[in-house]
């Protein structure tokens, strides 16, 4: 246990330390937005529990809320640049990997897309013959209404999406725990996820 701990502040270091410079680039000019994504209290926990860590890379930084990935009240925050495109947001070059310490066997949810109308995070799963899969869902998009603030004088809008909570998609679990080689069950099916915020930057055009 503590061995896995450790190996989580490892990771966690190394990817705040690399990545210093990508932690700025959420500066107040179009194009380079973020989306701030907080896992519920409880799934690091279970994850650990699991032997699973999780964690960003890519552009991306994260964190850890509470004493640790072990620790009941324990939470990941990753902070994620995003990109708009047709389909909704796109964490473009960033992937969110789950990692079994105990066969070092990993899965990737890379470029994941927030689609903020259909509520549903696509993402491609190499693992998984590289295919493109709902992996969560956001459970409250029927009520999730963007903020919109607009500065005339430095021609800038700024819309935020606050709150959307998020939840594996239905058999994701069952996908993680067998391409990770853990035992059936080991995550429930459709479990909640956690929370997250994207804020986007375009330009004012008139």
């Amino acid at each position: 246990m503590r061995f896995r701990n450790l190996v989580a502040m490892s990771i966690v270091s190394i990817l705040m330390l690399s990545n210093v410079a990508s932690a700025t680039a959420d500066s107040a000019k179009p194009g380079q937005s973020m989306t701030h994504m907080k896992t519920g209290a409880g799934l690091a926990s279970t994850l650990e529990a699991a032997g699973v860590l999780l964690y960003v890379q890519g552009g991306a930084t994260s964190s850890i809320i509470g004493d640790s990935v072990a620790s009941a009240n324990g939470q990941y925050v990753f902070h994620i640049p995003v990109t708009a495109n047709k389909s909704g947001v796109q964490h473009l070059g960033s992937n969110i990997v789950f990692f079994n310490t105990a066969n070092n066997s990993y899965l990737q949810l890379r470029n994941p897309v927030i689609n903020l109308k259909t509520g549903a995070v696509t993402a491609t799963i190499p693992q998984a013959e590289n295919k493109s899969m709902t992996v969560l869902t956001i459970t409250n998009v029927a009520t999730l209404k963007p903020k919109v603030t607009s500065d005339r004088k430095t021609k800038l809008r700024t819309t935020v999406y606050s709150g959307a909570t998020l939840s594996l998609a239905p058999g994701i679990a069952a996908a993680i725990s067998s391409i990770l080689g853990l035992p059936e069950n080991s995550l429930p099916d459709a479990a909640a996820f956690g929370s997250t915020d994207v804020t986007l930057y375009s330009k004012i055009t008139s």
